[in-house]
């Protein structure tokens, strides 16, 4: 059983299906119990039955949808980050059921007012029926049990709906919920077999309903056929239907509310809130795959519903005052939203109709939630507006999740509106403009941006400009400002660290961090704290808290002084908004300053966000940021320098030529692998493999392996393998497993003559023979070439080749970036020298399982036995 926790990985559905299963079984369970007794469940109960859909159906569900994504599984990310949300939710539901009732049971006087709980489940559920049905029918096209597990959770939250009125539906509901049970049952178990046996054994997988090409294909002139085609990655599944799932849900609950059929959105701001933690999720993988559209379009849009339902939450369960409307005049907030969400619109120009179409209609729900427009119906403008956001989102979820599991255009999404080309020319019409006549538009590459920090400026102009009072003693506007700057400034910012931090770059989190703590440091001091009572000096603390922060942001000053004018411009901003901060604590403020302060630091962070975002999407500096104040060195040439350590893409030919030529005069390079980032050095040259020992300061007993190409290399150097170890190695190679054999003569003849003595002991050698296409050209061209893992002794695995520099480029010659590894752990090590006589040892267990090694192992045999 030591492979078993392995099959979760390899098949994360099974933990899916057994999510849906129980948590559906828990429900039936109880309506059942309620039918049954007549009485409505109790409160412990309620709770009870929440905790568990939320640790079972939620949590659970919600690793088996990441783990699915990160297995290139489109359908099945999506609807388990789905259903993960709708149970979560509707076990928070169940909670603040149990919770009320405890609260009304418990009271003495008979005052308290019930929460309306069910007009805001309704929304809630209403809005998933949509979104299961197109599972169901989309999961019809991979095979035939998904379909009838989805139908059935479809049908479920129809009659759950009902059940909130309707005690007979409850029944109903129970008996979907047993087929749920009984088919995502069977599904783990078919799933579980295939996982540890590697084949099908139980029917129900691997054959569709219907196939997916009879739903047609998009004509011609779309986006796939314009040349514009959506890249591969064979690493994530693509996200974006998972993204445009949750912009269906969030807008839907908040129609519910805009058209006065939810009177209080205490539980609406649950569901929302817990859907916008899936749609961060999908950010996140959209950001994993290297696409900063989509990764911080779904991160704004993430903070914007979340904003707006915890100020819809505000006004409907904590204010209760008249002057509530009035006093949202003065919030000023929703400008950015609209400013941003237009320059979504320009920057999608570049992208199909459809998107086109989605981002200015969420741009016109900004407009319709702008409070300084006169509107009597301010509400149902924001209603229908959100109600036709969903009808589109819905379509583009639907046309996402099919064209991803075909792989092609079969749903229609429109044309390119404009060609890469001509945009690229449109965002340097006003550089060309101010250029000298007669001097030529010099275009770099995109070397200050990084793809955090659109989100970055996003959260930070938000918090600023949310943060203008028109006045210090509002006590209503204090109350709305808090989700409005504690939600972007330090919440949302989190996330952005969380990015930096993926990256590699662990002094780039700190920047984000400090302005979170600054964000929550203002919404506790400025608005939290004058609700509760707390006098503005505290004693001196907030005063010395205040010096403390100018004191960090000069170090960000610093920093930022290294990276270009923009961002310098931003912390130099931020002193002065902790001025004013230390201005209020000593009660000496000039609303004046403080209002100037905070509107050029929202300016300067929407054009951050714009040049930021243009220059990453394009990977060139079109829209000038502006250069370092301080340059540690200048990039003569189109590769990035960073120290003396060479780096080049591996999307480039010339960049693997570069790499080849290092190894080849004996020099020492970070390159890919499909395991983990690997340190490599030419066979030819021993003193550069002496290099790699000194470089990762590795014990002089641990043997490095050989990296080749391919098989063919090896069989032309004739070694002396039986027959059942070429078979073996024929099942294992290409891919992440590297084999020891028995060290002799032939390797002089394979190519490492002079790099005899160094590599492998005495009597044996590891063998890798990579399923990556990079490391392959390269050692075709090098010939093989001594490889270790590329991180210090002792340390984790590099994953990405900023790990590599981060840690090791002041000591390599160059690094060969390729983005993210294929796997989070290196090969599996299989020592084959006494295979003749039947046995085979597992050394390391890395990326395959051991489990995965044996059958491969006996398949060779038995292949052996069937020749002879």
């Amino acid at each position: 059983m030591e492979g078993f926790p392995a099959v979760f990985y390899s098949e994360p559905a099974v933990l899916g299906l057994l999510a849906n299963a129980v948590s559906a079984f828990l429900v039936c369970m109880q309506n059942f119990s309620v039918f049954h007794t007549s009485i409505s469940t109790g409160g412990v109960e309620n709770i009870l039955a929440g905790v568990h859909l939320i640790l079972i159906g939620g949590i659970s569900q919600l690793v088996a949808g990441l783990l699915s994504f990160r297995k290139y599984d489109h359908l099945a990310g999506t609807a388990f980050l789905a259903f993960s949300a709708l149970w979560s939710s509707y076990g928070a539901t169940r909670i603040i059921v149990g919770s009320d009732s405890q609260l009304h049971n418990s009271s003495s006087v008979d005052i308290l007012t019930p929460l309306p709980v069910n007009e805001s489940a309704v929304a809630g559920l209403v809005a998933y029926i949509t979104i299961a049905f197109i599972l169901s029918f989309c999961s019809a096209t991979v095979n035939y049990i998904m379909p009838f597990v989805f139908g059935a959770i479809t049908l479920t939250l129809i009659f759950e709906a009902v059940g909130l009125f309707g005690r007979w539906a409850l029944v109903v509901s129970g008996v979907t919920e047993l087929i749920i049970m009984l088919c995502g049952l069977y599904g783990a178990a078919a799933l579980l077999l295939k996982g540890i046996t590697q084949r099908y054994v139980l029917p129900g997988f691997g054959n569709p309903l219907f196939n997916v090409l009879l739903l047609g294909s998009a004509n011609r002139n779309s986006s796939k056929a314009t040349g514009e085609e959506k890249k591969k990655n064979t690493k994530y599944a693509e996200p974006m239907a998972a993204g445009y799932l949750c912009d269906t849900i969030s807008p839907f609950i908040m129609a519910f509310y805009c058209f006065g059929y939810i009177k209080s959105f205490y539980v609406g701001s649950i569901w929302i809130s817990i859907n916008v933690l899936s749609q961060v999720c999908s950010s996140y993988y959209s950001y994993l795959r290297d696409d900063v559209y989509y990764a911080t379009k779904f991160a704004f849009h993430g903070i914007f519903w979340l904003v707006k339902s915890w100020e819809e939450f505000t006004i409907s369960v904590v204010l209760t005052s008249e002057n509530t409307s009035k006093s949202r005049e003065a919030m000023v907030g929703d400008w950015f939203f609209l400013a941003v969400s237009c320059l979504f619109c320009f920057l999608s120009l570049n992208k199909d109709l459809l998107e086109v179409i989605n981002n200015m209609l969420f741009a016109v729900v900004t407009v319709s939630t702008i409070q300084q427009i006169p509107s009597r119906a301010g509400y149902i403008f924001f209603g229908v507006t959100c109600s036709i956001y969903t009808a589109i989102s819905l379509y583009t979820t639907f046309a996402s999740l099919i064209n991803s599991i075909a792989e092609k255009v079969l749903i229609p999404i429109g044309n390119i509106i404009v060609s890469k080309a001509k945009f690229e020319n449109v965002l340097l019409w006003g550089r060309k403009c101010l250029k000298r006549q007669g001097q030529e538009l010099d275009i770099k590459e995109n070397l200050s941006s990084r793809p955090s920090d659109p989100i970055f400026y996003i959260c930070n102009g938000l918090a600023a400009l949310a943060a203008i009072q028109s006045s210090l003693d509002n006590t209503i506007e204090a109350h709305l400002s808090i989700p409005w700057v504690l939600i972007p400034g330090a919440i949302m910012q989190l996330y952005v660290c969380r990015i930096d931090v993926q990256a590699g770059r662990r002094f780039g989190s700190v920047l984000p961090f400090c302005f979170s703590a600054i964000w929550a440091t203002w919404v506790w001091l400025r608005f939290a704290g004058s609700l509760l009572g707390i006098p503005a000096d505290n004693d001196g603390g907030f005063t010395a808290g205040a010096i403390a922060f100018m004191v960090v942001d000069l170090f960000l000053i610093a920093f930022a002084a290294h990276a270009n004018i923009v961002l310098l411009l931003v912390t130099g901003l931020m002193e002065f908004v902790i001025i004013s901060f230390l201005l209020f604590t000593l009660e000496k403020l000039p609303l004046a300053l403080e209002i100037t302060a905070l509107s050029l630091f929202s300016i300067i962070c929407l054009y951050g966000f714009f040049a930021s975002m243009t220059n990453c999407l394009f990977n060139k500096e079109l829209i000038p940021m502006g250069p370092a104040v301080f340059k540690k060195q200048e990039a003569e040439s189109k590769e990035v320098i960073a120290s003396s350590c060479l780096l080049t893409q591996s999307r480039r030919t010339s960049g693997l030529r570069t790499i080849a030529k290092i190894l080849d005069n004996g020099g020492v390079c970070g390159i890919p692998t499909d395991t983990v980032y690997a340190l490599a050095a030419s066979c030819k040259h021993p003193d550069a493999i002496k290099r790699i020992y000194a470089i990762k300061e590795r014990p002089s007993e641990k043997p490095l392996c050989i990296c080749i190409s391919n098989l063919e290399q090896l069989r032309v150097a004739n070694p002396p393998f039986s027959p059942l170890l070429w078979r073996f190695m024929d099942l294992v190679y290409p891919g992440g497993i590297s084999c020891i054999v028995k060290k002799d003569e032939w390797l002089k003849r394979l190519g490492v003559g002079p790099a005899y003595a160094y590599v492998g002991t005495t009597d044996s050698i590891m063998i890798r023979v990579p399923d990556h296409t990079v490391t392959v050209h390269l050692t075709d061209m090098t010939g093989p070439v001594a490889i270790t893992s590329a991180n210090p002794s002792g340390e984790s695995d590099s994953t990405h080749h900023d790990h590599v520099t981060t840690r090791l480029s002041h000591k390599l010659d160059a690094v060969l970036c390729d983005g993210y590894s294929g796997e989070l752990v290196g090969s599996t090590v299989v020592i084959c020298t006494k295979i003749d006589e039947g046995t085979i040892k597992i050394l390391r267990e890395g990326c395959v399982p051991a489990t995965k090694i044996t059958q491969l192992f006996e398949q060779a045999k038995n292949m052996q036995q069937e020749v002879l």
